[in-house]
């Protein structure tokens, strides 16, 4: 069995924290990390795919390995009997650093797939639990922005709840959105470090402002109202002094009709929403011949509603 989790944006522009898109590539391409999973005689975890290389070295080091330990730990809590060895094999596909949830997409395509081989032992929500756990171990802090899109699909939004830790809110499906990452690594130590530490008071009403808007603009349908607040006043404004070429990039951009711009998570990548296709391959383009550097890319997105899922092998190879 092999279970695929997609790609999300995290802090999607308005959204600080407390928005996650998950996306997927119009042309069909499987952009996300894939692990497949089987009996063994011992605990296993096996790395291969593009971006394999830059894994640590001993697997038990891995994100992979942490979250088959913890899912061992709970899963010993409430039936010891059923637990067995497995082997995991990580097909990593996104590059680390990216901005693109790398993390995320490794840990909820691997409880995915160990709460599968356990006959779906554990909730949707615990197993959210468990990934915003172990998301907690990358970046310092337990958070959810990119976990919750890649796990349950689309635009989500985090409620610091812990009944309910986030809710869906519906996301153009016209929309579409050129991801560019640049092929340089920026760590979320780092994009975190940058920020200030406080904000002023203008600035927090700004934001507050924004994020609802945009929220109720989309569960209203007012496309134009929403696009109107795809801006991000807490990060851009000091992150994207660490990704050359932003400011060329995002003015194109909007020289050519775009909707928005903004940072996908901590960066590198970056994402522009547009509304019909001749402008996304414009920005494609763009982003292909001017900022990506070697060893980027660039694709035209949509929101993938999905989220996890188990995949074939004539998928995964495709």
């Amino acid at each position: 069995m092999k279970v695929f989790a997609p790609v999300s944006i995290g802090n999607f522009s308005v959204g600080f924290d407390l928005l996650g898109l998950a996306i997927t590539p119009v042309d069909g391409e499987l952009l996300g990390d894939i692990v497949g999973i089987e009996a063994a005689e011992q605990d296993e975890v096996l790395c291969s795919g593009p971006y394999a290389n830059v894994l640590p070295e001993n697997p038990q080091d891995n994100l992979v390995f942490f979250a088959l330990e913890l899912f061992n730990t709970k899963l010993k809590e409430v039936a010891p009997k059923k637990l067995k060895p497995v082997r995991l094999n990580l097909e990593k596909r996104l590059p680390v650093g990216s901005g693109l949830g790398s993390s995320a997409s490794s840990i909820v395509a691997t409880l995915f797939a160990l709460n599968l081989f356990y006959d779906k032992e554990f909730s949707v929500d615990f197993l959210l639990e468990m990934a915003g756990e172990l998301e907690g171990k990358v970046s310092g802090s337990v958070h959810y922005d990119n976990v919750a899109p890649c796990l349950l699909g689309g635009l989500q939004l985090m409620t610091n709840n812990e009944i309910l830790p986030c809710v869906s809110v519906p996301f153009p499906e016209h929309w579409e959105l050129v991801v560019s990452y640049p092929g340089i690594k920026v760590s979320t130590e780092k994009a975190r470090e940058i920020l200030p530490k406080e904000i002023d008071m203008q600035t927090a009403i700004r934001f507050a402002q924004n994020l609802s808007v945009f929220v109720h603009a989309l569960n209203n349908e007012d496309d134009k109202l929403a696009a109107a607040m795809l801006f991000d006043v807490i990060a851009e404004p000091h992150r994207k002094s660490l990704i050359p070429g932003f400011d060329n990039y995002k003015d194109f951009a909007k020289s050519v009709g775009a909707l928005g711009f903004g940072i996908s998570g901590s960066g590198s990548t970056v994402f522009v929403v547009c509304d019909n296709r001749i402008v996304s391959n414009r920005v494609q383009n763009y982003a292909e011949s001017h900022f990506c550097q070697k060893g980027g890319f660039s694709h035209i997105c949509k929101v993938d509603d999905f989220g996890v899922r188990v995949v074939d092998d004539v998928m995964a190879e495709e």
